[in-house]
């Protein structure tokens, strides 16, 4: 299997050297770094070259990495079933840039590209409906960058007054910052069924 992948990176990047930036095997998985502007041209021909037959999109994603230049490296998974290969693109990409829809070559692209701009903030130019997925409309913030608080910054309660969904900014008790990394069993107030028989 190594010596396939090994070929088909050979071959990928002959064939497409004006997208393709490096290449190497981890994990039993090839894996190409792109170029963002080729990101499109590099996804079409691994799906209509015949020797590479990634027809299937498995899914996008994107992994933030604050401290470098091209914060986020957005990540696509490629399958082919005619060829049983798997196939990882990554393209490096800074807050401001805008990465090329695939939705044209891969209609599934949609949803997967509307979760990475739901939970990152990375843009994609030429998106038909480009608009969250999994958070609610008015949320504030992407909650899979690394500088997005744990608790948010708006809690969503429903008022019985009210007799509505309301939403606050989120307000901690003192009690909830500090942690005292004790057991949760340690120094217990309480006794569980079945502690008595170790007292006695």
């Amino acid at each position: 299997m190594s010596n396939a992948l090994k070929e088909l990176g050979g071959y990928i990047e002959a064939k497409r050297s004006d997208c393709v930036l490096g290449w190497e095997i981890a994990h039993g998985e090839l894996n190409v770094d792109v170029a963002l502007s080729n990101i499109a041209g590099l996804v079409e021909f691994l799906k209509t070259d015949q020797t590479c037959a990634f027809s299937t999109l498995v899914d996008i994603t994107a992994v933030d990495y604050p401290e470098r230049a091209k914060r986020f490296d957005v990540v696509y998974h490629f399958l082919s079933m005619y060829q049983n290969h798997r196939i990882r693109l990554r393209v490096g990409v800074r807050e401001e840039d805008m990465v090329p829809s695939i939705t044209e070559i891969h209609p599934a692209a949609n949803w997967f590209e509307r979760e990475v701009f739901d939970m990152f903030g990375i843009l994609f130019s030429g998106h038909p409906d480009l608009r969250r997925i999994l958070t609610d409309y008015g949320f504030r913030g992407y909650p899979l960058r690394k500088d997005f608080p744990t608790t948010g910054y708006t809690e969503v309660r429903y008022d019985e007054v009210q007799k509505r969904v309301v939403y606050e900014p989120v307000k901690l008790v003192q009690e909830y910052r500090q942690f005292d990394f004790m057991s949760p069993w340690e120094g217990a107030e309480y006794i569980l069924p079945g502690d008595e028989k170790e007292a006695k």
